[in-house]
C-alpha cells in the first residue's frame, strides 16, 4: 500500500509539472504569473486541536494561459471568459484535543495528514467565477504531517505531539471539486463600493463528499480585482487569481457558509477497515471575519473563521482558526 500510495503522489506531481510546462509554453511575452504561499493555523487558541495547521503553495497562471484540453473544456462547460490554470501543493493537519496522550482518546478525532496535489481550471466574466479542480494525494504517514508538526515544535521548543503513531493509515486521494462564485454589486458609499459574492461548492471523492453554500459582503476599494478572499478549502474561498495589473485595491469582509458533509475520511477513518473513527457531524456552519488588500500586484489576506463542531462529542464549543495569505506576481 505505501508503494501504491507513492506511486500516486509521484503521478500527480508528474502530471502538475506536466501542465505547468505545457501553460508556460504558450504564455503570452511579458505576462506575469503569481505565486502564493497560504498558511491556516489554530494556534491563537493557545493548543493543537482538530483541524490544526494547514499550508499552501501554489502557481497561478496569467490570463490566457491555459493548455488547450482544458481551455476547450472550460468553453463547453461555461460558455466564453478568461481563463486561468492554477497548480498547488496542501497539506493539512488534523488531532485530537488532547495531543499529550498515547494511545491518542478513541473518543475523540483521529490523528490524520493529508497531502495534495492539485490542478484547477479557472475561469472569469465580470459577474461569475467558475473553477473545477482535481486533486490527487494521500491520507496517512505518507502525507508527513508527524514530521511537519513535531519538527515545527522541536523548532520553537514547545513539546511534541505523542499520539502520531496512531494516525489513520496510507490511503490514496482522488477529489473533484467544482465551484462557481457570482458577482453582485450592491453600489457605492461615497469613495467606497460594496458587493456580495454568493458561492455554491460541490466536493466528491475518496477523501470528502460535501456541498456548500454561502456568501461573502465586501466594502472597500477595487473589489473587481478579485473574487474574494482566498482560503483552503473546505470553506468560502475566492480563489488564487486576481488581477496582478491593480496597483492599489483593498476591502473588509464577512462571510458565512453551511456545508452538508455526508463522507470525511479524516473524522470517519479508513472505509471498510477498523481504523480509528468518530461520528460525523453531518452539518457544519463557518462564519468568517477579515480584510484583503493588494498594493502595485501583490496580494495580502487574513481572515479569522469560527466554525461548528465538525464530529459528535467534539468539546471546546465554537472552534476557529486563522488563515493568512500572500500572493507575488513574477
Amino acid at each position: 500500500m505505501i508503494d501504491r500510495t507513492r506511486g500516486l503522489c509521484m503521478l500527480a506531481l508528474g502530471a502538475l509539472l506536466w501542465l505547468a510546462g505545457s501553460a508556460h509554453a504558450a504564455a503570452p511575452a511579458g505576462s506575469d504569473g503569481t505565486l502564493t504561499v497560504r498558511l491556516e493555523n489554530d494556534a491563537l487558541n493557545g493548543t493543537d486541536r482538530y483541524y490544526t495547521a494547514g499550508q499552501s503553495f501554489g502557481w497561478t497562471g496569467p490570463v490566457g494561459d491555459v493548455p488547450d484540453v482544458l481551455g476547450q473544456l472550460g468553453h463547453r462547460l461555461w460558455g466564453d471568459g478568461q481563463q486561468r490554470i492554477s497548480l498547488g501543493l496542501t497539506q493539512l493537519l488534523f488531532t485530537p484535543a488532547n495531543t499529550q496522550i498515547s494511545p491518542p482518546d478513541p473518543k475523540d478525532r483521529p490523528y490524520a495528514g493529508l497531502l495534495l496535489g492539485g490542478v484547477s481550471l479557472i475561469q472569469d466574466t465580470p459577474t461569475r467565477r467558475d473553477v473545477l479542480r482535481v486533486d490527487l494525494g494521500v491520507i496517512g504517514p505518507d502525507a508527513l504531517g508527524e514530521q511537519v508538526q513535531n519538527g515545527f515544535h522541536h523548532l520553537i521548543g514547545d513539546t511534541t505531539n505523542r499520539g502520531w503513531s496512531d494516525q489513520l493509515p496510507n490511503q490514496p486521494v482522488v477529489e473533484l471539486i467544482a465551484q462557481r462564485i457570482w458577482r453582485v454589486r450592491l453600489g457605492v458609499a461615497g469613495p467606497l463600493e460594496i458587493d456580495m459574492l454568493p458561492e455554491l461548492t460541490g466536493s466528491v471523492g475518496t477523501w470528502r463528499v460535501a456541498g456548500e453554500a454561502g456568501a461573502m459582503l465586501r466594502i472597500g476599494q477595487g473589489l473587481g480585482a478579485d473574487f474574494g478572499a482566498p482560503r483552503i478549502q473546505p470553506g468560502l474561498t475566492g480563489d488564487d487569481a486576481y488581477e496582478t495589473a491593480r496597483r492599489f485595491a483593498w476591502y473588509a469582509f464577512v462571510g458565512a457558509d453551511g456545508q452538508a458533509v455526508a463522507w470525511d475520511e479524516t473524522i470517519e477513518g479508513e472505509p471498510f477497515a477498523s481504523t480509528r473513527h468518530v461520528a460525523l457531524e453531518p452539518l457544519l456552519g463557518e462564519a468568517e471575519i477579515g480584510v484583503a488588500v493588494i498594493v502595485h500586484g501583490v496580494r495580502a489576506s487574513f481572515t479569522h473563521v469560527m466554525q461548528t463542531q465538525s464530529f459528535r462529542g467534539q468539546s471546546g464549543g465554537v472552534f476557529w482558526f486563522d488563515s493568512l495569505t500572500v500572493s507575488v506576481p513574477f
